[in-house]
């Protein structure tokens, strides 16, 4: 993982205060989620510019190294190219545009006498920027940015209303007052003293196209940026290791790594019987890679299981995904980084119109526009009229777009482009993963499709085609192919199969979302001990009335209270708690 902060100073021939730079390298250790005896630090100071750059990483051995030093520039790459040597047409670019770039990353540079950084299209490696009277601040950790600003920490109350609502921000904002999240497809730069903030729209989807041969040609590019995303994996060393399961997605990579001849092996997590088991290793088979399973630990029967405190479950999710992920989802643990190169299917959503086009059954116009209200302005009631007037305002661009690429592009913005962001920065301490769905050309080639097309989910059936032509008769796991329903097959066609999960009694229990009497009560007392510190963004009624039942009912909404609560009772940022009991969690019957 790497952190990048740069300062550049307002007033010409003014530098960087020292006290600046001092408060800089002592708010690394806070927001910077990793032991502080494994970062090393490197520094570009020229007068009136500084740029700063921290990892985990044990050496330099990953290229591009954390910055990269011209001659009168400095360039620093957060998270990965496709092409390592591409960070020198970053450095020589006049004006910072990722467009054509190959990679997950943002990009940070410096000369004397300007400080830049640009966001991919996704943003999901972030950008943020702030300033105070005489200094701008950009860096890759809204909370070390907040905090070169000053010595205290001051919280944007209203702004976080989306996330109690939602569990993450449906905006540009952050939970730090003053600092904002650079959005898709921009480019920020201060010269002369002038902050100046640059955005490229989002593509615009083409209709389907009516001809086979001009689908297969979109089918064909997209299939070309997909390879292309793997090629730093031919440096690794060893074979890759693929989180495979029954599904689209994860069998996709393994379709990718398969054409692009790069080595790979693959687990699956369940029981033998699990259809994810039985279909990876259909697909194993036919590309005849290594396949282990992993099955779930036995043990005797029991009637509660034990999990740590819910404030210990805050204070880690806040520490690493700075307070714009809720303590609702499990963030990947600490461990030491490694170059092992492993990958999953996480974010294929892209190339199905997203997460929010896929849960509609209705795709009407009028049923598209209330799935746009809803996700700005969910339970309503629960909040104050200051909070839902600012999800309006937020929702308001939005409601003037075509409600299909409103959705589509909200995904992006949003549960890509802050959700995954925030909640990423766990799995990056351990390591940089290549995200072949997220890489920049391929979100910018996805987009550019049909949004129907995309949903039938008919585009990656036919680049499985291209890829893999073998797995395209394996089952898949779940639902069937999305294109197939109401289609007419003729006898000698082969119509694609599904395999479904057998029905077990508890098999969907989670003690998140079944806390029981004793977590509901600690979740309680600590929500409603802090209500006043609440209430300018909730109603402090139907916060009582949630927390009313002896176990909850909205335990989701309960842990977006609980993480919001505890950002605002002064527990985060902090020392973390110690010495806090375990929980016990009744299992059901």
């Amino acid at each position: 993982m790497r952190v990048y902060l740069g300062l550049a100073a307002k007033h010409p021939g003014a530098g960087i205060p020292e006290t600046m730079l001092h408060r800089v390298r002592s708010a690394i250790d806070s927001a910077f989620p990793v032991p502080p005896e494994v970062i090393r630090s490197r520094e570009w100071r020229r007068p009136g510019v500084t740029l700063f750059a921290w990892t985990n990483e044990p050496d330099d051995s990953r290229q591009p190294p954390p910055l990269v030093t011209g001659h009168d520039r400095v360039t620093g790459v957060n998270g990965y190219l496709a092409a390592p040597d591409e960070v020198n047409r970053l450095a020589g670019m006049t004006t910072l545009d990722t467009e054509a770039v190959g990679g997950c990353f943002s990009v940070f540079r410096a000369t004397e006498d300007e400080l830049s950084a640009a966001t991919a299209i996704h943003r999901v490696c972030p950008v943020y920027h702030a300033e105070t009277p005489d200094v701008h601040v950009i860096g890759s950790r809204a909370l070390l940015v907040h905090l070169a600003c000053g010595e205290r920490v001051d919280w944007d109350v209203l702004a976080l209303q989306s996330m109690v609502r939602q569990g993450y921000f449906l905006s540009d904002e952050t939970p730090y007052l003053g600092v904002s999240a650079l959005p898709p497809s921009s480019s920020v730069t201060v010269r002369g003293g002038a902050r100046t903030i640059t955005t490229t729209p989002l593509p615009t989807a083409v209709p389907v196209p009516e001809s086979r041969r001009r689908k297969k040609e979109l089918v064909g590019e997209l299939a070309d940026a997909l390879l292309a995303t793997v090629e730093p994996l031919r440096a690794a060393g060893e074979p890759v290791n693929l989180a495979l399961t029954g599904g689209r997605d994860s069998r996709l990579i393994a379709a990718v790594l398969h054409a692009a001849g790069i080595p790979l092996r693959a687990t699956t997590n369940g029981l033998d019987t699990h259809p994810d088991v039985i279909l990876s290793g259909r697909v194993a088979r036919a590309l005849r890679i290594e396949h282990t399973v992993i099955p779930p630990a036995r043990a005797e029967k029991k009637d509660a299981i034990v999990v740590e405190h819910p404030l210990a479950r805050a204070y880690e999710t806040l520490r690493t995904c700075e307070g714009m992920t809720s303590a609702y989802e499990s963030v990947v643990g600490y461990l030491p980084y490694s170059a092992r190169p492993t990958m999953s299917g996480q974010s294929g959503e892209i190339l199905r119109a997203g997460g929010l086009l896929l849960l509609q059954s209705d795709l009407g116009e009028k049923a598209l526009r209330r799935r746009v209200d809803v996700t700005f302005l969910r339970d309503p009631a629960l909040f104050s009229e200051a909070a839902n007037e600012h999800a309006r305002e937020l929702a308001g661009p939005w409601r003037e777009r075509a409600p299909l690429e409103a959705l589509d592009h909200m995904y992006v913005t949003y549960k890509v482009g802050r959700w995954h962001a925030g909640s990423r920065a766990g799995s990056l301490r351990r390591g940089d993963q290549i995200w072949p769905f997220l890489d920049n050309r391929v979100v910018r080639a996805a987009l550019g499709l049909d949004q129907t097309w995309r949903l039938s989910e008919e585009v990656i059936y036919e680049l499985l085609g291209v890829l893999a032509p073998s797995l395209r008769d394996i089952p898949i796991e779940g639902k069937p192919w999305r294109f197939t329903a109401g289609k007419r097959y003729y006898p000698w066609q082969r119509r694609p199969q599904v395999l479904t999960a057998p029905k077990t009694g508890g098999g969907g229990w989670n003690w998140r979302t079944s806390p029981g009497a004793e977590l509901t009560g600690l979740m309680r007392d600590h929500v409603l001990g802090r209500l006043d510190l609440l209430t300018p963004i909730v109603n402090p009624d139907e916060v009582r009335t949630l927390f009313a039942e002896p176990i909850l009912k909205k335990p989701n909404q309960a842990w977006h209270l609980y993480t919001v609560a505890t950002m605002l009772g002064g527990d985060y940022p902090g020392k973390e708690p110690k010495g806090l009991p375990r929980i016990h969690i009744p299992i059901p019957s």
